[in-house]
């Protein structure tokens, strides 16, 4: 039996596995575990041994749980409630206000989070009732709230990068970087749509009624302070990192110990919190993990039977592609899968493929990364069985339908297909701060 046959058998068995409903890390463990006895017999025992030894002596791994629980604390604080409050009233007087509104803070969220389950959470379920209860066009809040959250993970500190980062080896600080200022840019575009229609549209965002804005300018002014906390714990995270004060690990520390002090001084670090956090933080951390584990044992038994080269091979001098038709390619077959898996899946799914890949055919590996991350919010709400239309089902109001949702996402889908582009076009979107950054160290 040739490489290749092997090869497309793996990804076969692999994705039959993922459609029976396995968990992502076990379907890729087994199919991984099971070639590699098939391979080398015993000797295949050691790979699962010393993918673990490589992945716990990768020391930015340890940023992952810190990130994590940082977000979660700063959820289940209740301190996005306090910020969707702000928001409310500064921009309620804005015709589609509190849908710009629901975008800052789905940027704040994911700059705390950097997940986007925990942005759609929190958009779900205080943001999207509010919407509606004011007299909001339940389509557009819906395509509103399943953009936002996508931001979670391009805007640093994304885990998603993190993961990217681990397996491509690839410095996660220059990828949070690069992602800064597309995901931000692409925050910018949601806003100007959100605008530019509701002015087109006004029934789609009507104005608050000034009886719910009209509070004195030093309430206003209160009200700041609900954007001051998260501000300064980014500041000191993201901030003293980007200045070259603290190291990647050093920084995770502070974003987690400023929250949980943030906490504190809100007095609303109780004991229910602090379990409810640490059991989350746990859940999520374990599952990734996994999840690294086995992409590390499936890349080496791709790595060991050659079918990087093959893939090689077949797009360069078979089909005598370019390299940007091929990087063209790479991107819809993310978009492809999008539709039956999660951004983690693709990732472990392809990345040992596709990484070396974009190194061959000349590409940086941190831009890839960035290109891959915005292709997989494109794919997660993609039409039918995109990640986010199922997870915005389960937990918006009874009233918001699939159809709704599934209408919902074609402008959005729109306006993050043209930041992918010109991200693709101008790498220096994704690139200047990094080099900036990391330049003066």
């Amino acid at each position: 039996m040739s490489y290749e046959t092997i090869a497309i058998l793996m990804f076969a068995s692999m994705l039959l596995m993922l459609l029976t409903g396995q968990r992502v890390f076990a379907a890729i463990g087994f199919v991984s575990a099971a070639t590699a006895l098939m391979l080398y017999g015993n000797g295949a025992i050691e790979m699962p041994f010393n993918a673990a030894f490589k992945l716990f002596n990768w020391y930015p791994l340890l940023t992952l749980p810190l990130f994590i629980y940082m977000g979660y604390i700063l959820s289940e604080s209740g301190i996005a409630d306090d910020l969707y409050q702000m928001f409310h009233v500064w921009f309620g007087g804005l015709k589609g206000g509190l849908a710009v509104g629901t975008i800052g803070l789905m940027i704040v969220i994911s700059a705390m989070n950097g997940l986007s389950v925990a942005g759609m959470a929190i958009g779900a379920t205080i943001a999207l009732p509010e919407m509606l209860r004011r007299g909001y066009d339940k389509v557009m809040i819906t395509g509103v709230v399943q953009a936002g959250s996508s931001l979670g993970i391009l805007v640093p500190p994304s885990v998603v990068l993190v993961l990217y980062g681990m397996i491509a080896r690839q410095p996660v600080g220059k990828l949070w970087l690069a992602g800064a200022v597309p995901g931000l840019m692409m925050a910018a575009l949601f806003i100007v749509y959100i605008v530019v229609r509701c002015r087109v549209q006004p029934n789609l965002g009507p104005v608050l009624p000034k009886a719910d804005r009209d509070m004195p300018l030093a309430d206003k002014l209160k009200l700041l302070k609900a954007g001051i906390i998260p501000f300064l714990i980014f500041f000191f995270m993201t901030g003293l990192f980007v200045m070259g004060v603290t190291s990647l690990v050093e920084s995770s520390a502070v974003g987690a110990t400023s929250a949980t002090i943030a906490a504190l001084v809100k007095r609303r670090l109780t004991r229910q919190v602090l379990e409810e956090t640490v059991r989350k933080t746990l859940g999520i951390s374990c599952m990734f993990m996994w999840i690294i584990l086995a992409a590390l044992c499936f890349g080496a038994v791709f790595d060991g039977i050659g079918a990087v080269r093959a893939i090689e091979s077949l797009f360069i001098t078979r089909w005598n592609l370019s390299p940007w038709e091929v990087l063209i390619m790479m991107q819809l077959s993310y978009i492809l899968m999008g539709m039956f898996l999660d951004d983690t899946a693709m990732l472990v799914i392809v990345a040992p493929l596709y990484v070396p890949l974009v190194k061959v055919l000349g590409f940086d590996p941190v831009w890839y990364g960035v290109l891959y991350t915005i292709t997989c919010q494109i794919a997660y709400m993609t039409p039918p069985f995109g990640y986010n239309l199922f997870l915005m089902r389960a937990m918006a109001p009874k009233e918001i339908t699939l159809i709704d949702i599934y209408r919902s996402i074609t402008p959005f889908v729109l306006v993050m297909t043209l930041a992918l582009i010109l991200v693709m076009v101008f790498p220096q979107i994704a690139l200047w701060l990094p080099e900036y950054v990391y330049s003066r160290r």
